[in-house]
């Protein structure tokens, strides 16, 4: 029975599914931002990690190469906000 009323709580949780007001302020923002600029980071970090990495400064290298992922999946989010985000909220 709790398993049950546990699954209805989160169900009538949020029922309008607004996002809350952190969020909300975080894409009134970053929809603003071209998703290019995200691939274009990402691709950046790759030229500059392959250069730190020719140059022989291998951790440097490592560090900077685990950059494009995550601005790959900002650059998702930011299009996932323009298509479907803040904008329906309101």
């Amino acid at each position: 029975m709790e398993a049950k009323d546990l699954k209805n709580k989160a169900d009538n949780f949020n029922p309008e599914h607004k996002e809350g007001p952190v969020a909300s302020a975080i894409e009134k923002y970053t929809s603003k931002l071209p998703s290019d600029l995200f691939l274009w980071a990402a691709l950046g970090s790759m030229a500059v990690s392959a250069t730190l990495k020719i140059m022989k400064k291998d951790e440097e290298a490592l560090f900077v190469g685990q950059w494009p992922a995550p601005f790959l999946l900002l650059g998702l989010y930011n299009k996932i906000v323009k298509e479907a985000g803040f904008e329906n909220d309101k």
